[in-house]
């Protein structure tokens, strides 16, 4: 059982982590006033102390503390912190992403530290966007000088800082004008803000502050874990991290059975990996057992990482996605590029890694198959480094995996492709799925095909080619389930002219207006199908009917041609949902090939 302490925009996303699992969790807020929606969870509401958080804990069987309170809540942090440890609980600290510290903002210890250099720096009218709750560590700056509060429109918030004795004219709220309509009508000398993170909007108010030409200044974030909780001759077991990914990673690892399905890391991030760490070992003679990985959406995870004589690796973890990449030893081998000074990393394939052949990907033919986001990825984690490096990525069994992938069809030849947009790989996922499907459509187009063909699989293709001897195998995609996203993206990419193929079980559900067909959304509808036999002209009683494809033989054959028109011409309807401008064909299979239109 997980016990999550947020309120935050942190824990709004450990909700949305935690939901995935479809198993109970505690959410607990200080107040009633954030409201969330949970599903598998249980909202506490009302601040705990240590005591209440020790018997808690004990009563529902707590197995793992997950802190996503704000970074600002230093008193909650100690006492999560002395949790952990009285109860041998592991803790992850699920922290906001921070922006580099501009050397243009003046930084303050605490407040009254803040107090002194505002003093000195000689700020008469200050607009303070520190939160409610900092109002009365401030009476000695807004007793004496001009100065405005933002603050939520809470009637809890209001009565604080009536309490703390601020006059209410001088309150201002975060629904009612932005940082920048702020500055304009009260005309400060600088702002105060916290170092509250890219969630908390810190970069915004200082870009804000710095267009109109006044001084910021911030409250330094607390040091986490705070200093002189644990005591030297104990330890807490805490993970950190800054992202929902992040938090999955580290309740996988603490409580596996949480998650019935387990998520991975793309090819993409095992390659940045490997490349940081051998950085790591090429630059500052350092072999660490993991290193840390920006994502591209800004996050940082930890990727445990193993060495070779001049590489470092990482074994990818797939998860539990159907992938055959997983457990491939994916290599970056670093060098020096000695006499540049643009600070430039070059990135190339090595063994295992494919080759583009044809048009339609990020790069051009002749590259090798390292695809945008990765190489991206590789770039920003080794910036950090300064120097002119030059990587090559290797995957010494992928000639032999790509074997087993589209990649021969989609043109990559010589082993795997590098790949990955989040750089997450989460367990069957449609996300991914949906991406090669779009990235199969690019390649058909790339390949001047006069038509795309799409179908469900390898057997449905194999009939439906016959019927277009003359195309190239690229204008071949599988859609699996995904027929309505398929023929979205098609149309949004200009794509003319399209042959759906598909077989009588994902017709009968396609035809009912079920544009993703797959078994787990819904299942064939005997009514709608006794409906379109009816419009056939041969009703029947289909009470015993258990898959769609028995039709064919409890459908007298002269009917079957009639049959067949009516499930196309449903289909043709509710595809048309999908496509205006592009020209669509339905073919229709039959049990043993037989192609119907």
């Amino acid at each position: 059982m997980i016990l999550v302490f947020g309120g935050t925009t942190e824990g709004r996303q450990a909700i949305e982590a935690l939901e995935a699992a479809g198993s109970l969790y505690y959410y607990s807020t200080k107040g009633d006033e954030q409201q969330v929606s949970l599903t598998h969870g249980m909202h506490l509401k009302g601040g705990m102390e240590l005591p209440e958080m020790t018997s808690f804990c004990e009563k529902y069987g707590i197995r793992l503390i997950v802190d996503a309170a704000h970074p600002f809540a230093e008193n909650l942090h100690r006492n999560l912190l002395l949790l952990a440890l009285r109860l041998d609980l592991p803790l992850v600290r699920f922290d906001r992403i921070y922006p580099p510290r501009p050397n243009d903002v003046i930084w303050c210890k605490d407040y009254q530290d803040a107090t002194r250099q505002l003093e000195e720096q000689g700020i008469e009218r200050l607009l303070a966007l520190t939160g409610v709750n900092t109002i009365s560590q401030l009476r000695p700056y807004w007793n004496r000088h001009d100065c405005w509060f933002r603050i939520l429109r809470r009637k809890t918030s209001i009565g604080l800082a009536k309490q703390a004795g601020f006059p209410e004219n001088r309150l201002v709220f975060y629904e009612e004008d932005t940082t920048d309509t702020l500055i304009s009508q009260y005309q400060p000398d600088a702002i105060l803000t916290k170092e509250s993170g890219s969630s908390g909007g810190f970069t915004q108010k200082v870009e804000s502050a710095k267009a109109a030409g006044i001084k910021v200044f911030a409250i330094e974030r607390p040091t986490y874990p705070p200093p002189g909780v644990i005591p030297k001759d104990k330890a807490v077991t805490i993970d950190l991290v800054n992202g929902p990914h992040g938090l999955r990673r580290a309740v996988e690892k603490r409580l596996p059975e949480f998650y019935p399905l387990h998520s991975g890391l793309t090819t993409g991030t095992c390659a940045t990996a490997a490349a940081v760490a051998a950085a790591h070992a090429l630059l500052l003679k350092e072999k660490p057992d993991e290193v840390p990985v920006i994502l591209p959406d800004g996050e940082t995870i930890h990727v445990p990482v193993c060495y070779g004589d001049d590489f470092a690796y990482v074994t990818k973890p797939g998860g539990d996605d159907p992938d055959v990449t997983d457990g491939l030893e994916v290599r970056a081998a670093v060098s020096r590029i000695d006499g540049d000074d643009r600070m430039e990393v070059v990135i190339k394939g090595g063994e295992g890694v494919g080759t583009f052949t044809l048009p339609g990907f990020d790069y051009p033919p002749g590259e090798p198959a390292i695809n945008k986001s990765p190489r991206q990825m590789i770039r920003s984690n080794l910036a950090v480094f300064n120097t002119p490096l030059q990587v090559i990525i290797s995957v010494p069994e992928g000639a032999e995996i790509a074997r087993r992938t589209f990649n021969p069809r989609l043109g990559i030849e010589g082993g795997i492709s590098i790949i990955g947009v989040s750089g997450i790989v989460m367990p069957f996922s449609e996300e991914a799925f949906i991406e090669s499907i779009r990235k199969c459509l690019q390649v058909a187009m790339a390949s001047g095909t006069p038509r795309v063909v799409i179908n469900s699989g390898a057997k449905s293709e194999r009939f439906v080619r016959t019927c277009y001897p003359e195309l190239p195998q690229q204008a071949f995609v599988e859609y699996g389930n995904y027929i309505g996203e398929t023929l979205k993206m098609a149309e949004e990419m200009g794509i003319e002219r399209v042959t759906l193929g598909v077989m009588l079980g994902k017709a009968v559900k396609l035809a009912a207006g079920q544009l993703d067909t797959h078994s787990r959304r819904g299942t064939m509808d005997k009514a709608f199908v006794s409906q379109m036999l009816t419009e056939a002209g041969c009703p029947m009683d289909i009470t015993t009917l258990t898959l769609a494809r028995e039709l064919w033989k409890m459908i007298p054959k002269e009917k079957i041609p009639a049959f067949t028109k009516v499930v196309i011409g449903h289909c043709h309807e509710h595809c048309a949902t999908a496509v205006n401008d592009c020209e669509l064909t339905i073919l229709l299979i039959g049990e043993d090939g037989e192609i119907y239109s």
